[in-house]
């Protein structure tokens, strides 16, 4: 019989608008409890004004060196941004990750996340 032993999960996000000032939450359940080691996110489309930046939280807590710029110079469909947070990235089951967008860029695009969580 084959086994592995799964070290690195994945949590997934999805924000309307991240060019409007607010924040998604992602649960954490038992599987998924760990160190938050990257957070990657993908753009639908080009923002414009100002970059959207992201805070990842934890409890209210931001991450240290967390934040996720997702830059408006050239932006466009299908950019990726990622940041690794190097302090205050330990989620337990029941919490939740808490991603937070100034809301200073413009146009009304949604923006995909991907939380790579060592266990």
């Amino acid at each position: 019989m084959s086994t592995f032993n799964l070290v690195n999960i994945h949590v997934t996000g999805y924000m309307d608008d991240v060019s409007t000032a607010g924040q998604i939450y992602i649960p954490i359940s038992d599987e998924t409890a760990g160190e938050v080691i990257e957070i990657r996110s993908a753009l639908n489309g080009a923002i414009i004004t100002a970059d959207a930046v992201i805070t990842p939280k934890i409890g209210g807590t931001s991450m240290t060196n967390g934040v996720l710029t997702i830059t408006q110079s050239g932006s466009a469909a299908g950019d990726t941004d990622l940041s690794r947070p190097t302090g205050a990235r330990t989620v337990a089951a029941g919490d939740a990750i808490e991603l937070e967008t100034s809301g200073a860029s413009g146009n009304a695009v949604s923006v995909h996340f991907v939380i790579t969580i060592k266990r």
